[in-house]
């Protein structure tokens, strides 16, 4: 059992954010990041929009930081702990142009990056950014075959069914020739996919029973995370409710729990961090050695 963490300022959507979030920047998102490294929390996250229609941003949020350079800025912040994307929407990227600029991240944090990507499915953005919408599950399939084949490789080739590259040179590359690949959504289809093709499945806004459901008509190979979001927990007042939901999750099939927590301000955001960590000594939680091992696999 590994806890990540959904990192609070990068994001704010409706009802979901905090007060003082609103007005916080780069010291309280350093000083949340630097805190889950010492404390040894899996991975940080930043999730993806460019440009949100404002018609939808009043059910999505508007606020959403750009993940390469959040998450490059808080590599030279951090040692350890694992850079997320939660999620790459896969449309709106060339598998090169990822494999470039996150690959550079990786060789800039040591073999940190963690891809987590999506299909999609905010239609108006994608014709705002001239990418195609319909038969966006197909080119995502390709798109993560593509990545998967060029990652971590000076002269990458690769034939498919949307994206096909050979003769060219990729560098700087990442150090290594996997990133584990975790694939978010909410249906059957996104399963399979992350089955299929990743390294993980990260379902989000779905039930325990649900994800239960879903998860026991596929076979996951060994090894594979099951990345669960919860609600927001408040370890310092309410450790045996966090416990609780916390558990549930792990039953649903978690491997890796999205932390969410109640928090009034960055430093009872901190404080909150610390409160799970030492509820659950019995986790594993990340250490510089096996940082290491990861990073020059």
């Amino acid at each position: 059992m590994r806890f990540g963490v959904l990192t609070p300022v990068v994001i704010r959507s409706p009802g979901r954010f905090r007060a003082w979030e609103s007005a916080a920047g780069v010291d309280e998102l350093v000083t949340v990041a630097r805190a889950a490294d010492r404390l040894g929390y899996h991975h940080l996250t930043c999730s993806e929009h460019v440009a949100v229609p404002a018609v939808d941003a009043e059910l999505r949020g508007g606020t959403y930081w750009d993940p390469l350079a959040t998450l490059s800025y808080l590599a030279a912040h951090t040692s350890h702990i694992g850079l997320a994307t939660h999620v790459l929407v896969l449309g709106y990227h060339h598998p090169l142009a990822v494999v470039k600029r996150y690959g550079t991240l990786d060789r800039l944090s040591h073999g940190r990056v963690i891809l987590g990507v999506g299909v999609g499915t905010l239609e108006a953005e994608f014709h705002l950014l001239g990418a195609p919408f319909a038969g966006r599950g197909a080119t995502a399939d390709d798109a993560i075959r593509a990545i998967r084949a060029a990652w971590g490789r000076r002269a990458p080739t690769y034939e498919g069914t949307h994206y096909q590259f050979g003769d060219v040179i990729v560098d700087p590359h990442a150090p290594r020739t996997e990133v584990p690949i975790w694939v978010g959504g909410r249906t059957l289809r996104s399963l399979r996919r992350a089955v299929t093709l990743a390294h993980g499945w990260a379902p989000f806004r779905l039930s325990p029973e649900r994800i239960s459901a879903l998860l026991a008509q596929v076979r996951p190979p060994t090894g594979f995370d099951v990345v669960l979001g919860t609600s927001p927990l408040d370890p310092i007042g309410d450790p045996d409710g966090t416990r609780r939901h916390v558990d549930a999750m792990v039953a649903a099939g978690a491997t890796i729990i999205n932390a969410v927590f109640h928090h009034l301000d960055c430093a009872h955001y901190v404080a909150q961090l610390t409160a799970l960590r030492d509820l659950y000594p019995e986790a594993t939680w990340r250490t510089s050695e096996r940082q290491t091992s990861v990073a020059t696999s």
